[in-house]
């Protein structure tokens, strides 16, 4: 790539484009409130022992996840570029744009795979309202007649589209806009369905299983698996926080955000955790089923509840609200990068990458349903797409953001905004607590260490 002062100028397409400053919040918020919130933190929360495994989370969260949560926004605003860029911009040798564009790549493969399961919400989200869903009770074999057809290559297509169209609107009139309706949208869901929930016959066991910590449930499995969670929950080591840095004003507080953020975070988490335990253990329903906890489990349960379409509607719109407003921050990384490299328009940007990430993600749907003989070794492409991307891509560029923040970014003081007492424990953090628990992550979900 040439990194020339044309292709570095401030003055690229986009480049004016800002958030406000709640629009920012509740992006950055919608960014990491997705499918890891609704979907993964409640069966990984029922695997590893409920209450104490949420509060490993919770100090997990202030120990990794804030403080480089933190550096990539401030990275973001301080180069006002694409996350390619960014680095350099800030400050950073040219060798730093290869963790630049590691962190346009991995947003793309995630969002290649994520779209489908966006999909499947869709789909579980008109079933539910319709009724049809509950017509047979077979939900095992409902999910996998369903997954093994063609709609889920529909619904995957209806995903990107959606998350096209916002996207093609810009940064205040589409991203702003869908996260200012939909994260507070999100909420009321949220809360009605968690009074529904813990209003059920006994529901009081799953408020205890989820509040109540039991700490010899603990292993050092379940911390690494709380590390790894804190810090893919909040979009680390994507390019999302750093991209949505360079569109924050220059005044506002990127400290105060981060908690803003991090809060936001946990607080879905929380009232996610209050809807599916009370949910599950009034119906019997063991809470470490794994992924099938979502799409078998509970349209089982929702079924023997009163009004069961209708809370079952909900529960699925919410869970595709919380897919696309993560899809849309997902899309808009490799579009700004685009835009910056290329001089694209944004809706030449969007609608090319749209149609690449579809035709990127069709050999994963296939391999779910149509083709399973499409793996290597025990993996589909799917699985194998899943797993470099979260596994690898995502701490290796966690840990790249600690290292060039904490030891090669001179500015990064002024950049923080902090204070002097806060920044220096900010840069203790990025120095010698951060990489090595964003290292630990890595060598355990690539399979190097066990436990």
């Amino acid at each position: 790539m040439n990194l020339s002062k044309s292709n570095l100028d401030p003055n690229q397409p986009g480049k004016g484009e800002r958030f406000s400053r709640a629009g920012f919040i509740l992006a950055a918020i919608g960014s990491s409130v997705g499918l890891g919130n609704m979907w993964k933190f409640p069966y990984i929360t029922g695997e590893n022992g409920g209450a104490a495994f949420f509060l490993l989370f919770i100090v997990c969260l202030l120990l990794i996840g804030l403080p480089v949560l933190l550096a990539e926004l401030a990275i973001g605003r301080s180069g006002r570029g694409s996350a390619a860029t960014a680095f350099i911009k800030a400050g950073g040798h040219k060798g730093w744009l290869a963790a630049g564009l590691l962190q346009v790549l991995t947003p793309f493969i995630i969002l290649s795979f994520y779209v489908i399961i966006a999909g499947w919400t869709l789909h579980y989200a008109v079933t539910s309202f319709s009724g049809t869903l509950f017509n047979n009770p077979d939900y095992a074999g409902q999910f996998n007649s369903f997954v093994g057809g063609y709609m889920p290559i529909v619904w995957q297509f209806v995903s990107v589209l959606i998350t096209a169209w916002i996207v093609a609107k810009g940064v205040s009139n589409g991203i702003e806009k869908f996260n200012k309706i939909l994260i507070p949208s999100m909420l009321v869901l949220l809360i009605i369905l968690m009074i529904r929930a813990i209003t059920l016959p006994g529901s009081g066991a799953g408020v205890s299983f989820f509040l109540n910590p039991d700490f010899s449930q603990l292993t050092t499995e379940s911390a690494l698996v709380a590390l790894g969670h804190a810090f893919f929950s909040l979009s680390l080591g994507m390019g999302i926080l750093v991209t949505y840095g360079s569109y924050v004003d220059k005044n506002q507080s990127l400290g105060a955000a981060t908690v803003a953020v991090g809060a936001g975070d946990l607080l879905y988490a929380f009232i996610a955790g209050l809807i599916i335990f009370p949910t599950t253990f009034s119906f019997g329903i063991a809470p470490d089923q794994g992924p099938s906890l979502i799409f078998i489990a509970l349209p089982a349960a929702f079924s023997a509840m009163p009004l069961g379409f209708l809370f079952a509607g909900l529960f699925f719109i919410l869970l595709a609200i919380a897919a696309l407003t993560s899809a849309v921050s997902l899309l808009e990384v490799p579009v700004k990068y685009f835009m910056e490299r290329f001089a694209w328009s944004r809706n030449r940007a969007v609608w090319s990458i749209a149609l690449a990430v579809f035709i990127v993600g069709l050999p994963s749907v296939l391999s779910l349903g149509l083709f399973p003989e499409w793996k290597i070794g025990s993996k589909n492409v799917f699985d194998w797409l899943d797993f470099m991307a979260s596994n690898i891509l995502l701490p290796v560029g966690g840990l790249l953001v600690t290292i060039f923040a904490g030891y090669f970014w001179k500015t990064a003081a002024e950049a923080s905004g902090l204070s002097s007492r806060w920044f220096r424990i900010w840069l203790f953090m990025l120095r010698y607590v951060a990489p090595i628990l964003v290292l630990l992550v890595l060598l355990h979900t690539s399979g190097i260490i066990r436990f």
